[in-house]
């Protein structure tokens, strides 16, 4: 059986990458990897396709930077041309960036069949494109693997037959589980002579919080406050770096002595962050599962989640943007407080062996 798997961003790496690895050990499967090249820096992809042991891509579409209709059409444009010439049997997707629904909708035009990694995650926000993404990739596929309970909950509401509908836990725990050894011999740490327990990572990228001058300057002054208590390290995403810049933010984050702004990480260094910082900061989705995989405390910059399971069973707390209560719960952190949290079921390493275990039956 001949598979397509779909990487477009550099969160779908580590969903794709143990998927990839098990259906290169069997001999019933043959796979075939594209990039879109959604994500467009070529030296970053090329670092965590490298961390986390991928194949080279077997076609990179190098779409690269654009508005949501561009980019979305450039990818079904190119993406109709391979599948014409592969003819797969099957076409796989994770997460929920824009290769994820554009691939979905040419690979159904087509009569080949779909399957969504990460389906049914919602936020009931129509604002974040992820959630658009999310629906469309849901609502057409026709097999959905699911990380949290929530998530079979959505999709029974939206009327998805349970026979499409896979309970399997998180690929993306799989990675975390499968490269701590590897990720605990970065050096990073020493590079940046920070120890463990003794700093917070920052992540922050949504258009949401830094496209507008007076969310981000908000968010700016929280961190102000916080540095002077705590170093704090900001691998920063373009967008952020701009904004800064473009908002007159600059001045003012160059005289936060204990912020630490880096270039953005590999997946091994980033991980070796993560797994010894005091607690996270951040308006990732994929963080506020890693940091409750690691029973590190998550202090969320958004409104809601679309993985609820990280704030009823592990270390999420939601904030949104108010200043008051990412200090409060800061606080709460530095104070020695915990939250009564566990590790969701079936995040246990092995859901990329329940996927594959499944699609061999559904298509044999």
């Amino acid at each position: 059986m001949k598979i397509i798997n779909v990487v477009g961003a550099r969160p779908n790496f580590m969903k794709i990458a143990p998927i990839d690895r098990v259906m290169a050990q069997d001999p019933d499967i043959e796979t075939f990897l594209v990039h879109t090249g959604q994500h467009y820096d070529e030296k970053m992809s090329k670092l965590f396709f490298d961390d986390l042991q991928m194949p080279k891509p077997d076609i990179y579409l190098n779409v690269g930077s654009a508005s949501h209709a561009v980019q979305t059409a450039k990818i079904m444009v190119e993406f109709e041309k391979i599948l014409e010439k592969e003819k797969p049997d099957l076409v796989l997707v994770v997460g929920d960036v824009n290769s994820t629904a554009a691939c979905s909708i040419v690979a159904q035009k087509m009569h080949i069949k779909v399957a969504h990694v990460e389906a049914g995650l919602r936020s009931f926000d129509r604002r974040m494109p992820e959630e658009i993404n999310r629906l469309i990739t849901d609502a057409i596929s026709d097999m959905l693997f699911v990380t949290e309970k929530s998530g079979m909950e959505n999709l029974k509401n939206e009327g998805i037959p349970d026979s499409k509908v896979h309970f399997v836990g998180h690929v993306m725990i799989d990675s975390l589980i499968n490269f701590s050894e590897k990720a605990a011999e970065s050096t990073i740490m020493e590079e940046l002579d920070i120890e463990k327990g003794n700093y917070g990572l920052i992540t922050l990228h949504r258009p949401s919080n830094v496209d507008n001058i007076e969310v981000f300057s908000k968010l700016i002054d929280a961190f102000e406050v916080i540095e002077k208590d705590l170093k704090l390290i900001f691998p920063i995403h373009p967008r952020s770096r701009k904004m800064i810049q473009n908002f007159g933010l600059e001045d003012k984050v160059k005289d936060m002595q204990n912020l630490v702004l880096l270039e953005p990480q590999g997946y091994l260094d980033f991980m070796k962050l993560l797994h010894n910082s005091k607690l996270v900061l951040t308006d990732s989705g994929g963080l506020q599962e890693e940091t409750t995989y690691l029973q590190i405390p998550c202090i969320t910059m958004r409104e809601n989640t679309e993985r609820p399971i990280t704030v009823e069973v592990g270390t999420n707390i939601l904030v949104g943007t108010d200043v008051d209560m990412i200090l409060d719960e800061f606080q709460k952190v530095m104070n020695g407080a915990k939250r009564d949290s566990k590790i969701p079921e079936l995040w246990d390493g092995n859901a990329a062996k329940r996927i594959v275990e499944i699609i061999k039956k559904e298509l044999s």
